[in-house]
Formats: structure tokens, C-alpha cells, sequence
């Protein structure tokens, strides 16, 4: 699928080493095993926005996002120190530790709650809760890109369009909530009954 302008921009402003994208991967791991050991329940995607303005606490995840954030924010200063803006300002340099680490915080709810609206809407359509890998796989799919199909061709997980997500927003103070939005408006549309199927053998877990 075509990148956006923006998705060009932000991968020409900011390449993500394998070590930002396993870090990556521990939020995101952490932060699904957190929601499948609780009982969130979340039925539609008005009651997701609401579980989100709650500011429901994060804590549990706290080690994993100030292991990513130690990690994130020496590339992000090189980035921004590199790119080829007439003024970057330093306070914006300055600030980064403390803007990526609300983002991903941000983020960790984000992906909880959409995660937790996918789970309902499978066990209501299919009578049993989703492979974990698939529930994983569709909310990163929707959370990064909400305006398109989700890419099920294998079930590798996004992580360096994730921590470029993060990292760029809390940089340049972007806020996620906008795409989050539509992202729970696509899970509540999603035909998930059908997905399964489209699942190739050799992707599933």
C-alpha cells in the first residue's frame, strides 16, 4: 500500500533501529497482556471514548515505556539536530523525553481500548474470543492506518510505523486522538467474521 505524505515525511525524518522496535514491541505486548488478564469490556465505540477521557492509569506498563522512551529519545534529538528545518527550536529538543513519554502513554490506552472493542465484537459475531496474534495484528492495522483494510497477509506486527507514530508525535506534539478515533469507528464497522478466513494458513500462529 502507498504511503501517505506524511508517513513519507516522517520515515525520511526518522529511521528506527532494531532496538527502538523490540522495545516497541514490549509496550505493545505488555499492554495486551495487561488488557487479556482484566476484565475490560468495552461493547461500542462510544464507551472506548469514554474509557479513554477517564485517563484510566498505565502504571504496570510504566518500566517497558521509560525503557522505550531511554531509547527513543537520543534518536529523536539526532533527528531533529539532522533534519534539514531553517530553525528547530531547542526547547523542542529539550522537551522530547517528557512529550514522547505522554505519547506512548497515550498510546498504550489507545491500543487497549481498541484492542478490547475488536475482542467484544469477535465473541459476539463468531462465539469465541480472537486468536491473540489476529487481535494484535488488527488493532495495530487499524490504529496506524483506520482508513484502510487491514493488511492480514502474515501476522507480523508494525512496530517501526508504531514507534515512528509515537516518537514523531510526541516530538512534534501530534496528537493521536484524532486517528484513534476513527480507528474505533473502523472496528465497530469491521465485518470480523469474515477475517478469519482471510487469514493465509501460513500466517497464523
Amino acid at each position: 500500500m502507498p504511503e501517505t505524505q506524511t508517513e513519507e515525511r516522517d520515515r525520511t525524518l526518522l529511521a528506527i533501529p532494531r532496538v527502538l522496535e523490540r522495545s516497541a514491541g514490549d509496550v505493545v505486548l505488555q499492554a495486551f497482556d495487561r488488557l487479556l488478564s482484566s476484565d475490560t469490556a468495552v461493547t461500542t465505540a462510544i464507551e472506548a471514548r469514554r474509557l479513554l477521557a477517564d485517563h484510566e492509569d498505565t502504571e504496570e506498563l510504566t518500566d517497558a515505556i521509560q525503557r522505550f522512551v531511554a531509547v527513543a529519545t537520543p534518536v529523536v534529538r539526532v533527528a531533529l539536530r539532522g533534519a534539514r528545518f531553517t530553525r528547530i527550536p531547542w526547547v523542542l529538543v529539550a522537551s522530547s523525553t517528557v512529550s514522547i513519554g505522554v505519547t506512548v502513554r497515550n498510546g498504550v490506552r489507545e491500543l487497549q481500548v481498541i484492542a478490547a472493542l475488536l475482542a467484544h465484537r469477535f465473541e459476539e459475531e463468531t462465539g469465541a474470543p480472537p486468536d491473540p496474534a489476529l487481535l494484535h495484528k488488527l488493532t495495530l492495522e487499524l490504529y496506524l492506518r483506520p482508513r484502510r483494510a487491514p493488511n492480514l497477509s502474515d501476522l507480523g506486527l508494525p512496530l517501526i510505523r508504531l514507534a515512528r507514530r509515537w516518537i514523531v508525535s510526541g516530538a512534534f506534539g501530534r496528537s493521536t486522538s484524532g486517528k484513534t478515533e476513527k480507528a474505533l469507528d473502523a472496528a465497530e464497522r469491521l465485518d470480523v467474521s469474515s477475517l478469519v478466513g482471510r487469514v493465509p494458513r501460513t500466517a497464523r500462529p
